[in-house]
């Protein structure tokens, strides 16, 4: 059974409930971590998060995927015209997000690579 630990909480958890109960089958660990986040304000030990921050104002979020953080990014650029940069929380490289960087003009919103 997978564990999920947090050094913040000092506990750790076996997930046979996400397993056995909640039928989570391969995104049990990713719905701990956002249950846990919802809970506590923090992720858990190890999720590997996306960072996407304001590079004008304090606004910023962290999600456990890339398409959910660059989303918000573009989305504070466009009602903002700030800059935002989105980068993965374990390696520190990153995109930065410009105002207009969307293709609004086809009306098929946003791409994700």
């Amino acid at each position: 059974m997978p564990t999920v630990s947090c050094t913040r909480c000092g506990r750790e958890w076996d997930l046979a409930y996400e397993l056995d109960e909640l039928v989570a089958g391969n995104q049990a660990v990713e719905q701990f971590a956002l249950d846990h986040k919802r809970h506590t304000g923090h992720f858990p030990d190890d999720a590997a998060t996306w960072l996407a921050r304001c590079r004008h104002c304090p606004e910023g979020v962290e999600r456990l995927s890339r398409g959910a953080a660059r989303r918000w990014a573009e989305t504070h650029a466009r009602h903002t015209r700030h800059s935002v940069a989105v980068s993965h929380g374990t390696d520190g490289e990153g995109t930065l997000v410009e105002p207009g960087d969307w293709d609004g003009a086809s009306g098929d919103g946003p791409r994700y690579p």
